[in-house]
């Protein structure tokens, strides 16, 4: 039997369900959501615009049709630049077995995403025996299977590391070296080298690329092109930004941007984070 319950105000955590979709409605402005936490999993897809997360030790970045999974009690916030459109689900990743047990971005077939879109207009207290019930299992085994992409870039807890960060950020084409950017932030070339090992797992010039490859999609996204986009990440022609576009993703970025926006049109509804 099919309980109905009001949206509003609902408390993820005490909805008795596998899941719980929530739609999501066109922004056009910027937002952001504080820093919070939930015991139940979450999936946050991206219909059009970029969503960028910060999870504990990490920055996601989610283009659109992918999608960043967070297992549940993981501490994060969420934010959008300008146009943006997303839906969340919340699973109780206790009822299935082969989910990710740490975040991660992944990639949304087009049956995941039909399948998330229907979940959206379930009732919170669906019938578990009847059609929405069947359905939920085969959205559970499809998000299982999704492939995983490496759309992350750690951050670090350091104040001296967090400094590089913000500073990279706000200048993304400064070619300075890693010894340079050391003395700006009061540390030896080798001990910066060794703490950017031990705390990202990368060394300088991995994540250096990494990060130009996530300030790239939340710009392709909004309609730039691909050569202004390279000019001001520091590369000296277009060429040069899509063979490292190439290697770090295995797509040139009109490519890559392609494939997502050929799965998908922005749809409307409310949107929680």
């Amino acid at each position: 039997m099919k309980v109905q319950i009001p949206r509003r105000n609902i408390d993820i955590d005490q909805v008795p369900r596998p899941l719980f979709a929530v739609q999501s409605s066109t922004i056009e402005q910027d937002w952001e959501v504080e820093p919070h936490r939930h015991q139940k999993a979450q999936l946050i897809y991206t219909v059009r615009g970029m969503i960028r997360c910060e999870v504990e030790n990490g920055l996601w970045l989610v283009p659109p049709q992918c999608a960043l999974w967070m297992p549940g009690n993981v501490l994060h916030n969420a934010q959008g630049a300008g146009s943006s459109e997303a839906y969340c689900l919340f699973v109780d990743q206790h009822v299935v077995a082969g989910l990710p047990q740490s975040c991660c971005t992944l990639s949304v077939s087009p049956l995941l995403r039909e399948l998330l879109l229907q979940a959206t207009t379930f009732e919170p207290l669906y019938d578990e025996q009847g059609a929405e019930g069947r359905l939920t299992a085969v959205l559970l085994d499809q998000l299982v299977a999704a492939p995983i992409e490496n759309l992350h870039l750690p951050v670090s807890d350091d104040a001296r590391i967090r400094q590089l960060t913000e500073g990279m950020l706000n200048s993304p084409a400064d070619k300075s070296t890693l010894g340079q950017w050391a003395q700006r932030i009061g540390m030896s070339e080798r001990s910066l080298s060794r703490t950017l090992q031990q705390q990202m797992g990368m060394s300088f010039g991995h994540w250096r690329r990494q990060l130009h490859v996530m300030l790239a999609l939340q710009r392709l996204t909004q309609g730039e092109s691909v050569q202004t986009v390279a000019l001001d990440l520091g590369y000296e022609s277009a060429s040069g930004f899509v063979t490292m576009f190439r290697k770090a993703v295995g797509k040139p970025p009109a490519r890559y941007l392609a494939e997502r926006n050929a799965s998908g049109q922005p749809l409307g509804g409310a949107i929680s984070m």
